[in-house]
Order: structure tokens, then C-alpha cells, then sequence
């Protein structure tokens, strides 16, 4: 059974949009590295969707959560916050 993982995309008008979806980056940690850095660079999130292409701008978006984090994330990315 394939493991899961969510993604809540919270917009700058204060909607929101949350998908689920199977762990993409598999288990190499080079692999999973490269795959974050790519996301945090880009200029737009892309996700298939119920067989459609869904392209989100991020200029549009506040901010992103994936839950669960990845267990290998690029350097410079803080560990263990917590919200206050």
C-alpha cells in the first residue's frame, strides 16, 4: 500500500485548497533533496488532478504546507519549528 501525503495550498485571498496525493520523491535522499529545491524555485505549483493539469501561480499563494515533511530537506530549511 502506497504511503500518503497532503498538500494545502493557502491562497493570498484567504481560500484554501488541500489535495492528497501518493509520496512522489521515493526513498533516495539525493533524490528527495532535489526534488524540494526544485519545488521551493519554481514559479508555479503543477499538479494532476482527477486526470486534468492543474497549474497553480505562485504569486497567488501565501504559503504551501505538505504534510507529512519530507525526511531529507535541501540546507537552510529549519527543523522542529513550531506554531505559536
Amino acid at each position: 500500500m502506497a504511503s500518503f501525503a497532503s498538500l494545502t495550498v493557502f491562497f493570498l485571498d484567504g481560500t484554501k485548497v488541500s489535495f492528497r496525493y501518493p509520496r512522489q520523491a521515493g526513498t533516495d535522499p539525493a533524490t528527495i533533496v532535489a526534488n524540494v529545491k526544485k519545488a521551493l524555485e519554481s514559479d508555479r505549483l503543477l499538479l494532476e488532478v482527477d486526470g486534468d493539469l492543474l497549474l497553480i501561480p505562485i504569486k497567488s499563494v501565501k504559503y504551501v504546507q505538505v504534510s507529512p515533511a519530507p525526511e531529507h530537506m535541501p540546507a537552510g530549511v529549519l527543523r522542529q519549528a513550531r506554531v505559536r
